[in-house]
């Protein structure tokens, strides 16, 4: 089988999951498949149990991953996993003629343009302005960043950032309060500190603190549920915070970068809280930057449900680079 027609194997690494798929000719990304990182030693066993389960012997002769992690050179180590790996020895292992590296979130950032109606819900805003800079955000394991910059000849970069690593602001009073009792626990209370799987479990346990109760649960997914369902107090207040938070995070970021293409919300956890997250005062949050608010008002919102983006930016990234 010739390299041309061969599959392309693509992957979204994060730091609790290993997602693998084959992208063909057709550039659509087949046989998804949803690995735990925790059961494997690194990537070339987990994608050689992954090719090993493809019936048909798939031999992918070209590779394109997006990784929770820095790409500096050819050592990756993943911000939130104990995978650490080389991007050369992982392409020899797996007798890959090329191998292409990018961000997690650069590939998120590839897919927006790309996404369809159906896997997007709007909040708030105007109408996008083509040709501006358009913004990428998203709790999971982590938080990240990215953003898409029009050239003037018409091409799209995606910037590779570690945005999620930035102070994170209070808004209110409560919030101070919040952000002082997180700051006594870590040296520093970035934006991922309180936005992201781990970041809710922080939210939780500091306002349970500050109310005086008992810190009961432990998993981003319980306190979700219960805060949801109204249950518990101390988790819907939790919940609410995390998306106030988040509304100031992707505010501050579309004022940065003049995202007036739209603001993009991804990641794992709040297309699974789609509904009330749509509700809540995300957007209202997302406005309140004082004498600009009528500038973000203009600005769209959408949150994105397509179950894995960066495998739509890594199938655009492989489509626009034959020699990936």
């Amino acid at each position: 089988m010739s390299s041309k027609a061969a599959p392309v194997l693509v992957a979204d690494i994060g730091g609790t999951h290993a997602r693998f798929a084959l992208v063909g000719a057709d550039g659509e990304a087949a046989n998804p498949v949803v690995l735990r990182c925790a059961d494997y030693d690194g990537p070339a066993p987990a994608i050689k149990a992954y090719l090993a389960d493809q019936g048909g012997g798939a031999m992918p002769r070209r590779g394109a991953f997006a990784v929770a992690s820095v790409i500096d050179g050819d050592r990756i180590e993943l911000t939130n996993s104990p995978w650490r790996f080389s991007i050369e020895a992982t392409r020899q292992a797996v007798g890959l003629e090329r191998l292409e590296v990018v961000n997690d979130f650069t590939a998120v950032a590839l897919s927006v343009r790309h996404l369809k109606p159906e896997h997007l819900v709007a909040i708030g805003g105007g109408a996008a302005l083509a040709g501006r800079p358009i913004a990428i955000l998203g709790p999971g394991t982590g938080l990240g960043v990215s953003a898409l910059v029009p050239s003037a000849s018409g091409e799209w970069t995606a910037l590779d950032t570690e945005g999620g690593h930035v102070t994170m602001a209070a808004a209110t009073e409560r919030e101070a309060r919040i952000l002082d009792r997180l700051r006594s626990q870590f040296d520093h209370v970035s934006a991922e500190r309180v936005l992201s799987g781990q970041g809710l479990v922080n939210l939780y346990q500091a306002i349970a603190a500050l109310s005086g109760h008992q810190a009961v649960f432990s998993t981003p997914d319980v306190i979700s549920k219960r805060g949801l369902d109204g249950s518990c107090p101390v988790s819907r207040e939790a919940v609410e915070t995390f998306f106030a938070m988040m509304g100031t995070v992707a505010g501050n970021l579309a004022l940065s970068l003049g995202a007036k293409g739209g603001v993009f919300i991804a990641g794992g956890i709040l297309p699974r809280m789609a509904d009330a997250f749509r509700l809540s005062s995300f957007r209202t949050r997302f406005e309140a930057h004082g004498r600009f608010q009528p500038y973000l008002a203009g600005i769209p919102t959408w949150l994105i449900t397509h179950p894995l983006p960066a495998f739509v930016g890594l199938a655009a990234l492989v489509a626009s680079n034959k020699s990936a």
